[in-house]
């Protein structure tokens, strides 16, 4: 399995200023109120995490290395989508969307020098799960297409290149579907994480024609919570980003977004992996709100409340489905 190397793509290809704070933040009604993510356990499989970065409580974190290279992030991917979900202020500036979480699982799949395997990412989500971990954040993708693309680049026919490539898609569909319906039955046990992906950055809507592309795997599985990325118009409206794929399940910001970096600073990025994060956090704030009068809330009462709650009514005048699924998440307002 390959997987697309944010890494490379985290910028995106949208065109928008470095502001200063996570407008993110706002555009999904977060931070108004008294909740924080308090009590929720939320886990974050990317390239690691700078855990002494000031955004970070270290004693909320816990590192499991699946990558052979050792904890820790040297990319800046994973941290910059940990700042996302549950970063503390940093100079005055909020990044986080759950900074109150009760504890962060931290599962690094990329290695420092090589590729992302499949086998890592599903340990990765069996420990998690073994963790208790009550969301799980994904800015991973399948990339399928540049699968296809290499095997022709290495002299095999387009024929040969598309079934071999399907055939390695199907596979680890299969094991994806299968690890997601066993974190459903622990609901059984009282106990179901709910799982978040990043829908991907192939599309791309700004050729003629526009070219989009759906979204690939882990966001493709059965039950996941699949995450376009949203840009916001002068006209205090959200529209989809141009590399944003189709067919996801919710929308959240993806364009511009500043979080923790390498060195201790923030850096702004874009891509759906910075969207995912956003979700993941609104589910944490969904999820302490839920829990309130010790009531026990499973991966698909909490999925359902983030579709039943989005909002369509401050999207683009030119709203499709298909790009927006549910609409923008929205976090549960003050009270």
């Amino acid at each position: 399995m390959e997987l697309i190397d944010h890494c490379e793509s985290l910028e995106g290809s949208d065109d928008q200023p470095d502001h200063h704070d996570n407008w993110g933040i706002s555009a999904v009604g977060a931070g108004t109120g008294a909740l924080s993510g308090a009590g929720v356990t939320i886990a974050v499989i990317d390239s690691g995490i700078v855990n002494d970065h000031p955004a970070f409580d270290p004693f909320k974190i816990y590192e499991m290395d699946f990558s052979g290279s050792g904890n820790g992030d040297r990319c800046g991917h994973g941290t910059h989508c940990a700042g996302i979900l549950f970063g503390q202020s940093v100079g005055g500036r909020r990044i986080g969307i759950a900074p109150g979480v009760k504890r962060a699982l931290i599962a690094k799949v990329r290695p420092d020098d090589g590729r992302i395997r499949s086998d890592m990412v599903f340990k990765a989500m069996l420990w998690t799960m073994r963790e208790r971990a009550d969301i799980i954040s994904m800015s991973l993708g399948f990339d399928y297409l540049g699968m296809v693309s290499k095997s022709e680049e290495q002299g095999l026919p387009r024929d040969l290149a598309l079934s071999d490539g399907l055939i390695s898609y199907r596979k680890n569909l299969r094991i994806f579907d299968a690890i997601a319906a066993l974190m459903r039955k622990q609901a059984a046990l009282g106990y179901s994480p709910l799982i978040i992906a990043a829908a991907g950055n192939q599309s791309r809507r700004q050729s003629r024609p526009a070219i989009k592309i759906g979204v690939s795997l882990p966001a493709a599985a059965t039950g996941v919570v699949s995450v376009a990325a949203v840009s916001r118009e002068l006209n205090g409206r959200f529209s989809i980003a141009n590399f944003s794929n189709i067919l996801p399940t919710i929308a959240a910001p993806g364009v511009g977004i500043p979080s923790a970096w390498l060195g201790g600073g923030l850096r702004s990025g874009s891509g759906t992996s910075a969207a995912c994060p956003h979700v993941a956090g609104v589910a944490a704030l969904w999820l302490e709100r839920l829990r309130q009068g010790d009531r026990r809330v499973d991966a698909d009462r909490l999925r359902a409340t983030l579709r039943d709650n989005a909002r369509k009514d401050n999207l683009s005048p030119d709203y499709d489905p298909s790009d927006f699924g549910a609409g923008l998440v929205t976090a549960p307002t003050a009270g």
